[in-house]
């Protein structure tokens, strides 16, 4: 991933429209100019963190930095509302597509999350909604890992993906989150209609918070000692189990 450095860098890369996965400003920093590069950050939905210096040292490499680095991504991210209005253009048309959208809650790997997009797209999928922290960002390996799908299938980074999960429900979504702690197996649950399937991250699996706003949490039926999958495996399962049952009822439907 591209880094810019220091204070004109960034806010001429921010006045160009450049992409960027994030701005990392070193905590204390504070003066006119970095409000300015703040504000315009953040009304292009670009995430801004302040970090210790050590780690802008880090990420810039160098220690000339101005206590301002900025990570420049392959694309912008996109928002939940597009991704929402995506679907629902899907849906209106002649092929009559329910909405089908991937939350990522907390995937940290670069390369799980590129694989993660690219099945995404195979399996129709309208896009993948991603948090701002504690996650993998819109790097270049990313977008290598995704092998193109990047550049075809939206992303939205959220600053709540709690709060995203409710809208989505406001929008008539039924989210299904896969723990192997779930309470039925994964092809148990209808993906009829417009879903929101929810991953935790390595590891860790779904959050508390997270877990509880899911209409239903499945499970993949294992056999031996390891009762889980690498996350990018799990989303492809449950991804073509939703198209399995779709294509079913749509070739049902032309009998």
């Amino acid at each position: 991933m591209d880094r810019l450095t220091g204070i004109h860098a960034v806010r001429e890369a921010l006045e160009a429209g450049r992409a960027f996965d994030r701005i990392v400003i070193a905590r204390g920093r504070q003066d006119t100019r970095v409000e300015e590069i703040v504000q315009m950050a953040r009304a292009r939905n670009v995430s801004v963190r302040f970090e210790d210096r050590s780690q802008i040292d880090r990420l810039a490499d160098t220690k000339e930095h101005q206590g301002i680095v900025g990570l420049v991504a392959p694309r912008a991210a996109g928002t939940i509302e597009e991704i929402i209005e995506a679907a629902n253009a899907a849906a209106a048309a002649e092929r009559g597509e329910k909405g089908l959208i991937v939350l990522l809650d907390g995937v940290e790997d670069p390369h799980n999350l590129g694989a993660i997009v690219r099945t995404s797209l195979a399996a129709g999928a309208h896009g993948v909604v991603i948090p701002e922290r504690r996650a993998a960002g819109l790097t270049d390996t990313v977008a290598r890992a995704s092998a193109g799908a990047l550049s075809h299938l939206p992303v939205a980074k959220v600053t709540n993906l709690a709060r995203t999960m409710e809208e989505l429900k406001e929008a008539g979504y039924w989210l299904v989150g896969l723990d192997e702690e779930g309470d039925r197996e994964y092809t148990e649950v209808d993906y009829l209609s417009p879903v929101g399937i929810v991953m935790g991250g390595e590891g860790k699996g779904l959050h508390e918070l997270t877990r509880k706003r899911c209409d239903f949490v499945v499970k993949l039926p294992t056999v031996g000692p390891v009762k889980s999958l690498n996350v990018s495996v799990a989303a492809g399962v449950v991804l073509f189990e939703v198209v399995r049952q779709r294509n079913r009822r749509s070739n049902e439907a032309k009998k």
